[in-house]
């Protein structure tokens, strides 16, 4: 007891002979009690963070450990401050400096907090996977935002007159930026409401078609089958009639019209079809054998031909064409085989000789015979 007595005696009178030791002791204190904080908190949020399967909260605890360190120094340093002996206008001016990065920091780790946040919330389905871009950008902008506000206003700048400002410049602003904006909010509307994404192949009512390659800010990029790049703007996009072969699934029917003689038999060329096209599907890329192939008397009775549909199921809108191709091929050489004819329009021509005494005496009949052209 009386060693701790004279240990402390002793102690207060360095203390008492060198002022500066007591701010040295009590920024080592400060130190020490800043490390044993930022030890507790992290110890026990590792420990909250391995008992769960998800990363989410690993990420969490990575952004407090790394936000604890600045955190700390600024409150050490504030309080040091605070504490030794120094001009009251310096003070003032080092107190306002620190607040300013206090709230700096803070802003900047809630908004990667929240970054993180949204990430793993939109990342957990894909359809969410295309707002990524979109949520943080307006994240930056709404933190940024916040900063800029938060900056001038602990700087002494009045709001209200730059507010003011900022109302009269963004009208002026959004007159000259008109159509650009309007592409810019179809573009947010695009991607939150998804009637086309990279990847699909559309077509537009305008005619254009082809497959999503990019979707952006500005304008959509369509890139057709001849391997070139439509540039669409977002509102006229927006705002068009757009079939979607890709959704809700890229598969499609395929429908093969076929026209044969009165002469033949249905039920045979019906089996004739099915067959060719079922042999088809186990040979030809992109035709699908399920559901199997099937064929309708549609549209039925023409003026010369009896005509069926030969219904296929596609595994993607572009195999319709190699499908098609290889079907026509099959289904020809097989009628020929079985001695079915493809007919083609007929159409018989009838002169007349009229007589010289006038229109109403009817003169002779003659047959010229028929024209012929084949059809397509």
């Amino acid at each position: 007891m009386d060693f701790l007595n004279r240990s402390t005696q002793y102690l207060g009178w360095i203390v008492k002979e060198h002022p500066w030791l007591a701010y040295v002791l009590e920024i080592v204190v400060l130190l020490v009690l800043a490390w044993a904080v930022r030890r507790l908190i992290l110890g026990y949020l590792v420990r909250w963070a391995a008992r769960t399967q998800t990363s989410f909260d690993d990420n969490i605890v990575d952004l407090i450990s790394s936000a604890l360190r600045p955190l700390l120094i600024l409150a050490v340093v504030a309080v040091t401050l605070n504490s030794v002996p120094i001009p009251a206008y310096i003070l003032a001016l080092c107190n306002r400096i620190l607040t300013l990065g206090t709230i700096a920091v803070a802003l900047y780790y809630v908004y990667q907090a929240v970054l993180i946040g949204s990430t793993a919330w939109l990342a957990r389905t894909t359809d969410r996977q295309t707002l990524l871009e979109p949520a943080r950008f307006f994240i930056r902008i709404v933190f940024a935002g916040l900063a800029v506000t938060v900056l001038l206003d602990n700087l002494g700048v009045s709001l209200t007159a730059l507010w003011t400002t900022l109302g009269v410049g963004s009208v002026a602003i959004a007159l000259a930026l008109q159509d650009t904006l309007s592409n810019f909010f179809a573009g947010v509307y695009l991607r939150l409401d998804r009637p086309v994404r990279p990847g699909d192949f559309v077509k537009l009512d305008s005619g254009e078609e082809g497959v999503v390659a990019s979707l952006g800010w500005r304008s959509t990029r369509i890139q057709t089958l001849p391997n070139n790049v439509v540039v669409v703007p977002n509102a006229k996009l927006a705002s068009a009639i757009v079939t979607n072969y890709s959704m809700p699934d890229p598969a499609m029917s395929l429908l093969v019209p076929i026209s044969v003689s009165y002469d033949s038999d249905p039920d045979q060329v019906e089996h004739i079809l099915i067959e060719e096209a079922t042999t088809a599907a186990k040979e030809v890329e992109g035709l699908l054998p399920v559901p199997a192939p099937f064929v309708r008397f549609i549209p039925g009775f023409g003026d010369s031909a009896l005509n069926f549909t030969l219904i296929c199921r596609v595994q993607t809108f572009v195999d319709q064409y190699l499908a098609q191709h290889e079907l026509r091929k099959r289904i020809l050489a097989r009628f020929r085989r079985e001695a079915i004819s493809i007919p083609f329009p007929q159409r018989d021509i009838h002169l007349y000789e009229h007589s010289k005494n006038g229109p109403g005496v009817a003169g002779k009949e003659s047959h010229a015979g028929s024209a012929s052209r084949n059809s397509m």
